[in-house]
C-alpha cells in the first residue's frame, strides 16, 4: 500500500541523492548544474549587469541567459561574443550559442539588491522629497469626481482627502 501522508522536501530530495534515481535527483542535478553555470557566467560578466542578468537554461548547446528589460539586454549583447568565446574556452566546449530573454521579474530583483548595495544612511534618506499632493490638484481632482460614475467619484474624493500629507510609506506607518 502507498504511504501518502505529507512529506517534508528535505526528505524527498534527500532521498533521492542517497538513492541517486527518480525525478527529484535528475531536478536537483539539473539546477546544481544551472547554479555552477549562473556562478560562472557571472564571474566573466561586468559588475553592473549582475543583479540583471542570470542563466535560466541550457539546453542542446544553447545558453539561455535572461535579463531585466531590453536596456539591459542591449548591454548583455554587446557582452555576448566575450562571453561566448570565454565559456567555450573554460566551461562547456559544446556551447553553440547565447539566447538573451528578457524576464521583467528580475527588474524587482535586481532593484532590491542594488538598494541593499547601496544602503542609505540616515542622513541620506532624510534629504529624500516626499511627494505631496497639492490643495489645487485635490481640487481638481474634486471637481472631475463630480462628473464621474459613483464607483470612481468615491475613489476620486478619498484621494483627494489626501492633500498636504506625505505619501512615504514609512509615514504612513507611524
Amino acid at each position: 500500500m502507498r504511504d501518502s501522508r505529507p512529506q517534508l522536501l528535505d526528505v524527498l530530495f534527500d532521498d533521492a541523492s542517497a538513492t541517486e534515481k527518480g525525478p527529484l535527483h535528475n531536478v536537483q542535478q539539473r539546477a546544481v548544474a544551472l547554479l555552477k553555470l549562473n556562478r560562472a557566467v557571472t564571474g566573466l560578466l561586468p559588475a553592473q549587469l549582475h543583479p540583471w542578468c542570470r542563466v535560466a537554461n541550457f539546453r542542446q548547446g544553447v545558453l539561455v541567459l535572461e535579463t531585466a528589460n531590453a536596456s539591459w539586454m542591449m548591454r548583455l549583447r554587446y557582452e555576448q561574443p566575450n562571453l561566448l568565446s570565454a565559456l567555450r574556452a573554460q566551461i562547456l566546449p559544446s556551447l553553440s550559442s547565447i539566447d538573451i530573454r528578457i524576464n521583467p521579474a528580475l527588474m524587482a530583483k535586481g532593484s532590491n539588491q542594488t538598494k541593499s548595495a547601496a544602503k542609505m544612511t540616515e542622513n541620506e534618506q532624510s534629504a529624500v522629497p516626499f511627494r505631496h499632493l497639492s490643495q489645487e490638484s485635490a481640487d481638481e481632482l474634486r471637481g472631475l469626481a463630480a462628473r464621474c460614475p459613483e464607483k470612481l467619484r468615491k475613489i476620486l474624493e478619498r484621494l483627494a482627502a489626501l492633500a498636504g500629507e506625505s505619501t512615504n510609506a514609512a509615514d504612513r506607518d507611524k
